[in-house]
């Protein structure tokens, strides 16, 4: 049963109005360039007056598109000025060019992609001089070099745009972008974004909200069908995975960077409808969507002013990359790609259909990112236990990024930003300062094993640049045998030769963290090995709020060398009332279920 109706497509648009209008006063008298509140980027405050235009560009464009050129706000009007001088090399808010700033590049396929959706209202109506110099402005694009990940796609939209209407353009990008493209493609409609060493190891938001979405609408703009057709058959594969990736809560997983462009994450799912390629019936679509937006717009993604702030919920600048700038939130604009469906849209009209973690329980595996997912329908919540994505090299050793390198990520917890704690299993030296974990390597489903190392200095933000100098420890085995709303997790450490840290080691888990108030019980629970129970405090650490706290199992004594040591790992809406047993017997593991059922696990060998 539907409790709580998702909104109307007339309640999207007023917000997409209400968004528009908000960024008004921060824009300059050209209009060019938009200078939201918050900390610079990396690229600079012009390249951040830039991302402010091009990402809310898009919006109004699907909010234009969608209407049929309906325009109470004028929007098509405020865009043209704004697009006039920011190409115009005199005028003192011209826009960078891609030689003086990268980003450029990226702002440059979102104003490609506008002006194709808007252009009776927009591209059409501009003085030819303008547009020239619009061309202009794109042509470097055309054989410049791309960063080997979804920024391929930059540069072929804008070069397919710049095809229809008589600017620079080149097959071989539009070749490239495709090649790389099949090259990343992991099977069951995922995407790597881009190689780690070679290898497919980048798995997370952007193989829905830029790897979908891009390639659809390059085909939809150049009129490749053959090529669509293959586009579309991934995402059809892609999107009865997503689905069940998505709580009952409407939030995506939290995982991976650049979360802060919240419901972006919606892209995939509009995209698939309107290219006939999703397997969700139209009511799932409009629920999913309409509980994700209310997720973030209840939970405080607007501020006082009506602006995007860098955060997940509320502000929280300790999720943002180097390249986060205030207005980089507004890529949330894809999660708005529904208005491009008319309102007599099925999407809109059919009934709406529960999410599948409100249906049913489920577990899976995921092959190609190397995760097990468990949803559970009495609390919505869905987990993912990663032991195959990390994000870097396999080759080099790196600091944890805690977006990418917990064994364990949720739609209704979120990792701590901060040093290894949380959803770990790791060692601890002498002055407590814990292991880190990437790079993994994936053994078989919910197995990893990792080189214990730790860097030269702790304070040191993965976010903020390269770490090189690290300590060598032993090995550590984990297993995650994953059933309804536990997890038994079980981990042996390996003596290595090479160490150069010294020890001694304590072996230490780290449960879900949780803020106050979320309705969550985590816990964590010794079955095999530990003695020291503590429950960790932490302040202005987690996007869900300012105080949370991680629940942590320590052993007593140094870590024994090959001993299976285990945990139970509990996150749900109640607690864990009867505690899975185990049967352990040299490396062989029997995990008996409260239910009756029994898992055996044959850890591998050293």
């Amino acid at each position: 049963m539907i409790v709580h109706p998702s909104p109307s497509r007339a309640e999207w648009e007023r917000l997409a109005d209400s968004m528009l209008l908000a960024v008004r006063p921060w824009a300059t008298d050209t209009h060019a360039l938009i200078h939201l509140p918050g900390p610079v980027s990396i690229s600079g405050r012009w390249s951040d007056g830039l991302e402010g235009y091009a990402r809310t560009f898009l919006l109004a464009a699907f909010r234009l598109a969608g209407a049929g050129g309906d325009d109470p706000h004028r929007l098509a009007e405020w865009y043209a000025r704004g697009l006039a001088a920011g190409v115009d090399p005199v005028n003192p808010d011209r826009w960078p060019r891609f030689g003086e700033c990268g980003q450029a590049k990226v702002e440059a396929a979102s104003i490609a992609l506008g002006l194709h959706l808007t252009r009776p209202w927009l591209w059409d109506q501009l003085s030819p001089h303008t547009q020239q110099q619009l061309l202009d402005w794109l042509a470097p694009m055309v054989g410049d070099a791309m960063p080997a990940n979804n920024w391929v796609w930059f540069r072929a939209v804008t070069g397919a745009f710049a095809q229809t209407v008589g600017g620079a353009w080149s097959q071989d990008d539009f070749d490239h972008a495709i090649e790389c493209t099949d090259r990343w493609y992991s099977g069951g409609g995922w995407y790597s974004d881009g190689l780690s060493g070679g290898q497919l190891r980048n798995f997370d938001h952007y193989s829905g909200w830029a790897m979908h979405f891009y390639p659809l609408l390059f085909c939809e703009i150049t009129g490749d069908t053959e090529l669509a057709s293959r586009y579309r058959k991934r995402l059809r594969a892609y999107l009865s995975d997503y689905a069940r990736l998505i709580g009952g809560n409407g939030s995506p997983l939290i995982q991976g960077r650049s979360l802060t462009y919240r419901f972006a994450a919606l892209a995939p799912l509009w995209i698939g409808v309107r290219y006939d390629a999703t397997p969700l019936p139209p009511g799932q679509t409009r629920r999913i969507g309409g509980l994700m937006l209310d997720h973030f717009m209840n939970a405080g993604a607007l501020d006082s002013d009506g602006l995007l702030t860098l955060g997940w919920h509320g502000r929280f600048p300790s999720i943002r990359q180097v390249y986060s700038g205030p207005a980089s939130p507004y890529w949330a604009s894809k999660g708005f790609a529904g208005l491009l469906l008319p309102p007599d849209h099925e999407v809109w009209t059919a009934d709406e259909v529960a999410l599948p973690v409100e249906q049913e329980d489920f577990s899976f595996h995921l092959p190609a990112a190397g995760w097990t997912v468990s949803g559970t329908v009495a609390d919505g919540v869905v987990r993912v236990v990663n032991h195959g994505s990390d994000h870097i090299d396999p080759t080099e050793l790196a600091t944890d990024d805690p977006v990418y390198a917990r064994i364990a990520y949720s739609t209704h917890a979120a990792p701590e930003m901060s040093p290894p704690l949380d959803s770990t299993a790791t060692l601890v030296d002498g002055d407590g300062r814990a292991a880190h974990r990437r790079p993994l390597q994936a053994l078989a489903p919910g197995i990893s094993r990792s080189r214990a190392h730790w860097p030269a200095d702790e304070s040191w933000n993965p976010f903020h640049g390269p770490e090189t100098t690290y300590r060598l420890g032993p090995w550590i085995t984990v297993v995650s045998v994953l059933r309804g709303a536990t997890e038994v997790r079980l981990v042996r450490v390996d003596e290595a030769g090479g160490c150069t840290h010294p020890g001694p080691w304590r072996l230490r888990i780290g449960g879900w963290a949780t803020v106050p108030d979320s309705g969550l019980h985590s816990s964590l629970t010794d079955l095999a090995g530990f003695g020291v129970v503590e429950t960790r405090q932490c302040k202005d650490t987690n996007p869900l709020g300012p105080v949370s706290e991680v629940p942590v199992l320590l052993t007593a004594a140094e870590v024994e060398y090959g001993r299976v040591y285990a945990a139970a790992v509990h996150l749900g809406g109640s607690p864990l009332d009867v505690l899975p047993a185990l049967d352990i017997t040299a490396d062989v593991v029997d995990v008996r279920w409260p239910d009756g059922h029994v898992d055996r696990v044959a850890m591998p060998p050293v």
